[in-house]
């Protein structure tokens, strides 16, 4: 039988003193505050009542740190999936508003509906979707299953589920710190049942790459 519900995580807050997109790049751990918020999120997911059968990782630091409180409280092995890591993207490293004032990077922006600076929408939303449907199938029919993941991957998921178009505006996408987007199965697609921001990111220095 396969699972009852599924959510995607987000990560908690990245230590970037140098304020860089950060996207796939190594050694980028939670702060502080980030390991608080992680912690939220696991401590709503218990509260909810229902067992939770699996919990699938991006393989990125920031996402195995915030996966360790569900392992601790749920008692399970998180297992690394790299169709669940943050996309590509041309612009790693860099300080989004230096390098989008620079003339030079203006060729990185001419398709922003795919994007052209980084992995297509389309792609991560393929990936994405195998991942879930792969989790959902291997859970037992009464436990829910945890995949964390990134910010991008959960919005263009959520953005496929309900029909709306991929490109976006970055800074308008609903996907807090920490927060649990959930999904139930509607025949051979998904449907949005929740969306929750249980951890307290007011005052938030890093609140993630573009």
């Amino acid at each position: 039988m396969p699972a009852h519900r599924l959510h995607l995580v987000r990560h908690g807050e990245v230590h970037n003193p140098q304020r860089v997109l950060y996207g796939r790049l190594p050694n980028f751990r939670l702060s502080d505050d980030g390991r608080r918020m992680a912690r939220a999120a696991a401590e709503h997911v218990r509260d909810l009542g229902r067992p939770v059968a699996s919990l699938t990782v991006s393989p990125l630091q920031r996402a195995r740190e915030s996966a360790e409180p569900f392992a601790e409280l749920f008692g399970l092995e998180p297992v690394i999936d790299e169709r669940i890591i943050e996309p590509t993207n041309v612009f790693e490293g860099r300080r989004m508003r230096r390098a989008l004032m620079n003339p030079l990077n203006w060729h990185h922006l001419r398709a922003p509906a795919l994007p052209s600076w980084g992995e297509p929408y389309l792609e991560v939303v393929a990936r994405m979707d195998a991942a879930m449907r792969d989790a959902w199938e291997a859970a037992p029919g009464d436990a829910d299953v945890v995949l964390v993941s990134h910010q991008l991957p959960i919005w263009i998921t959520h953005l496929a589920v309900a029909g709306q178009p991929l490109r976006h505006d970055p800074r308008q996408r609903r996907c807090a710190l920490s927060s649990v987007t959930t999904f139930e199965r509607d025949g051979e697609g998904w449907r949005e049942v929740a969306y929750a921001s249980p951890a307290t990111t007011s005052g938030a220095i890093d609140v993630g790459a573009v």
